[in-house]
């Protein structure tokens, strides 16, 4: 895979377990399972299998316990043609995560940290080597602050491109958005970041120049079924529409998007493109159950991308 990283990882692990069923539950009710899937998973997971899947060079950090589900971790990584080197074994459970999807491909989620939350400022000092040597370093909200903001200090003193996608959603430290080159985030996730900010209230575009005003130099919202919309600093709204599939599972197509972007920005592809490939990502995933074989290499992704011509 080469000596130096396209992209790092600050990640996580989770076993993830998902059911399909005709519509979601509501508060006390069960309901029969058509089928019940169980996968490794985790957004930073994720992110790292579906960057390496497109020909990426990927190095990072991801924490798993000592237990059953830890071993899962450790033949994840090598399924994917991960290095061994990025999964740390803590004390503590592994984490995992429950999911519904309806008929219609539409999911909600629980994640539990487990041993996710054990990844701290201190790991990622000891990879610090590793870490300023890729053209970008990823992260999202299955870890702890502490870790991604140590990760993009230390990426932004060596100039390395940071991502955050602050997913399962909280509020980002003001000085962690101002290290954050680009933001990526879904529509109630914009909204949340605008509230949290006490920002005016606005539309799609607006609220992107507002979050720009914070520190990221690109902003990228999805929007699922109508696609995204994204601004770099000083430039004008780019918007990319979905790629028209019947969705069976939605769960991992935010994933796919945000790796299928970030391989082709550091590709030094332009924006409108890096988003094509990226939307393309998506949909590939939406169409098949399960996240971890859904995730498209090269040929798959380029496939959809000749469905909708740019």
């Amino acid at each position: 895979m080469g000596d130096d990283p396209d992209l790092f990882v600050l990640g996580s692990f989770v076993v993830a377990c998902s059911a399909t069923v005709a519509r979601l539950p509501r508060a006390g009710e069960t309901l029969r399972a058509d089928s019940f899937l169980v996968d490794p998973g985790g957004k930073g997971l994720n992110l790292a299998v579906g960057a390496r899947r497109l020909g990426a060079r990927v190095d990072g950090l991801i924490a798993a316990g000592l237990d059953l589900f830890g071993d899962l971790a450790e033949a994840a990584l090598r399924r994917a043609d991960l290095p061994a080197g990025m999964l740390r074994r803590v004390e503590g459970a592994t984490g995992a995560g429950i999911g519904f999807i309806d008929a219609a491909g539409e999911n909600c989620i629980a994640v539990y940290p487990g041993a996710n939350a054990r990844l701290d400022a201190a790991a990622v000092r000891h990879a610090s080597a590793r870490l300023v040597r890729a053209r970008c370093v990823l992260a999202q909200f299955e870890i702890g602050d502490e870790a991604i903001a140590e990760g993009f200090r230390l990426a932004r003193r060596a100039g390395v491109a940071t991502l955050l996608n602050p997913s399962p959603f909280r509020l980002p430290a003001p000085a962690l958005l101002a290290d954050t080159d680009i933001l990526v985030v879904n529509a109630p996730e914009a909204e949340a970041c605008r509230a949290g900010l006490g920002l005016p209230e606005a539309d799609p575009a607006a609220m992107i120049a507002r979050l720009l005003d914070r520190g990221p130099r690109l902003v990228v919202v999805t929007m699922g079924a109508d696609g995204a919309l994204a601004r770099e600093t000083g430039g004008a709204l780019v918007a990319q529409p979905a790629f028209p599939v019947t969705a069976v599972d939605t769960i991992g197509a935010g994933d796919a998007f945000t790796a299928g972007l970030a391989v082709s920005l550091a590709e030094g592809l332009p924006l409108a493109e890096s988003l094509r490939h990226a939307a393309a990502c998506g949909a590939c995933v939406v169409r098949r159950a399960g996240v971890f074989d859904a995730l498209p290499d090269r040929a798959e992704r380029d496939a959809m991308l000749a469905t909708l011509p740019a």
